[in-house]
């Protein structure tokens, strides 16, 4: 048996230490290929923090949130309450629910406030208007930084989505580690593993703005409308497939086989073809289409 088939199909008698060990990589190959859940969410944050620590915050950040419902979600496995994923397909609905979120966050980076949605306030934000008495709107009197805070969000969503990775640490190796105690324990290494991927990536990402000459301004505004035109168009990408995905569930099951015996890598679906219009076309395309805008207006 070769290493990739061993990781993906784990044998049953496993010790506490290997199930550890197993999860992490695992999750370190969730983190480096192109899944649907994690790489367009880290990439509209990390080019929206125009810098490598702002990018590796938020890989972590979003990463935590995923982290904690994937300890969750391996306790449900070990007690036999995950069997739901077996049942129904949350795919459409998760795609739309995370879609929702982009749209809003991204709104607020470009619009200066939330989509219809008072949650600003709850977030930390301000009113949507200064005090001055001519009332100017917020977004013309302060520059909106990218949210952050909101990858947790994003993170804790995206977790509920179901893929091959998460059935072997759910329904593989959280019924082996022998303990109710024990069973976050692949979930959270899991998530680790997904989290040390995806703030080199974050990193990577973040720092893509400082290879061109331009000025500390000019960065910020190329990186806010880039993040912000991902994150918006991006999450009303994820709302359509989401609700295709709904109303034909046979559409999740299409895929064209790469022959690449990775799970993310093994096939032209869904997930992979909403990962290449959210980073590929909106993500890439609006941050070319931004850094010409800004270097067009100085």
């Amino acid at each position: 048996m070769n290493l990739i088939s061993f990781l993906l199909s784990p044998p049953s008698g496993l010790t506490i230490g290997e199930i550890v060990l197993i999860s992490y990589v695992l999750g370190l190959m969730h983190g480096a290929t192109p899944d649907e859940h994690t790489w367009p969410i880290t990439f509209s944050y990390a080019i929206g923090s125009y810098s490598t620590k702002g990018g590796m915050k938020a890989g972590f950040l979003f990463s935590l949130g995923f982290t904690l419902q994937r300890a969750l979600l391996t306790t449900l496995g070990y007690i036999g309450l995950a069997y739901f994923y077996m049942k129904y397909n949350l795919d459409g609905p998760v795609y739309i629910i995370v879609g929702i979120v982009m749209a809003v966050a991204g709104s607020y980076v470009l619009k200066g406030r939330y989509v219809h949605l008072p949650i600003d306030l709850v977030l930390g934000g301000k009113s949507h208007h200064t005090e001055k008495a001519e009332r100017i709107p917020l977004h013309e009197a302060h520059e909106k930084e990218v949210p952050l805070k909101m990858t947790v969000v994003h993170g804790l969503i995206a977790g509920f989505g179901f893929g091959a990775y998460a059935t072997i640490i759910t329904f593989i190796l959280a019924p082996e580690v022998g303990s109710i105690y024990l069973a976050p324990i692949p979930g959270l290494m899991f998530g680790l593993g997904t989290m040390t991927m995806q703030i080199m990536f974050g990193a990577a990402f973040g720092s893509l703005l400082r290879a061109k000459r331009l000025t500390e301004e000019q960065v910020k505004r190329v990186a806010r409308r880039a993040a912000g035109r991902t994150l918006y168009y991006g999450g009303m990408a994820f709302v359509i497939i989401g609700a295709l995905v709904a109303a034909i569930p046979s559409l999740d099951a299409f895929a064209i086989s790469t022959g690449v015996p990775i799970p993310n890598l093994n096939a032209l679906d869904i997930g992979l073809v909403l990962v290449l219009i959210v980073v590929g076309a909106i993500g890439i395309g609006g941050l070319i289409k931004s850094y010409y805008e800004v270097k067009a207006t100085g």
